[in-house]
């Protein structure tokens, strides 16, 4: 009975994930940007940095799909190749975040007193590390700046969480019992606020997208030649007027991965939203 609750609560939790074509929709984006990301090197038409200025700001046709760049490169092959760092910045900077905020949450939260008010004011100044971590391109800065840009949300996700059940019947329960403070938080309050970390997650991949393109765009993130959506959208827009789609298809990219984590994290918040269970 027991090893068949949790295949029930995960059957329970896909036939509701399913009911959302929204959600469906989201899934099928992210997993074609990790598709693409993982089979780049066979999927991509050319050489993302092969350049024919003969070819340069040439418009979509039979030879290049979405278009050439101004310096003649496939932006097929570069959207392609972008969804690495996209995704790649994006997982990274999730784990980083998750990882420090959930440390710092679970601490300030669990323990409480002088040390939940050292943790949350100290949290602040990784704002001003996020920045300076900025300062420097190049991929590594980028993901950890973006991972330091949202370590304090998470920390306040997480602290708030695990207040929260920590002042739970269960909880107290399991103190009761002798179970020992790291007991209690890893398998007591850490396991029921895992959805909760779950859905953020997805939607802060959709943040951190944006804000590397973001960076990227300022020539704060990843430096050329390395193909990047913020990049691209950047070295584009002096050639809106005349080659409209050297920024457009990148913003178009950037829209619809950012897009897609949100109706997924919007799907599996709503699809392991305890409230809900058991609702058709």
């Amino acid at each position: 009975m027991a090893a068949e609750a949790p295949a029930t609560l995960a059957a329970d939790t896909w036939q509701r994930f399913r009911r959302n074509r929204l959600a469906l929709i989201g899934l099928v984006v992210v997993a074609l940007l990790a598709v693409a990301a993982v089979g780049a090197p066979w999927l991509a038409p050319a050489d993302p940095a092969r350049q024919s200025l003969i070819e340069k700001r040439a418009r979509p046709s039979e030879k290049f799909l979405l278009g050439a760049d101004e310096f003649g490169r496939d932006i097929l092959s570069r959207i392609i190749y972008g969804s690495r760092v996209a995704l790649l910045v994006g997982l990274l900077s999730v784990a980083i975040a998750l990882g420090l905020g959930l440390a710092l949450g679970c601490l300030a939260g669990f323990a409480g007193g002088w040390l939940d008010v050292v943790i949350m004011r100290g949290v602040e100044i990784l704002l001003a590390i996020a920045v300076v971590s900025a300062l420097g391109p190049g991929m590594l800065n980028t993901t950890i700046a973006v991972g330091i840009w949202g370590t304090p949300t998470v920390t306040r996700l997480v602290r708030g969480a695990v207040l929260a059940a920590r002042d739970s019947e269960y909880v107290r329960a399991a103190q009761a019992l002798g179970a020992t403070p790291a007991r209690v938080l890893t398998r007591h309050v850490l396991r029921n606020i895992l959805p909760t970390v779950i859905v953020y997650s997805t939607l802060f991949m959709a943040n951190a997208i944006l804000v590397e393109a973001a960076l990227s765009f300022l020539g704060l993130g990843v430096p050329p030649p390395t193909p990047s959506w913020g990049l691209m959208v950047s070295s584009g827009r002096d050639f809106l007027l005349v080659a409209p789609h050297i920024a457009t298809i990148p913003g178009l990219a950037i829209m619809v991965a950012v897009l897609g984590f949100n109706l997924l994290g919007d799907g599996l918040r709503d699809a392991l939203d305890p409230r809900l269970r058991g609702q058709v």
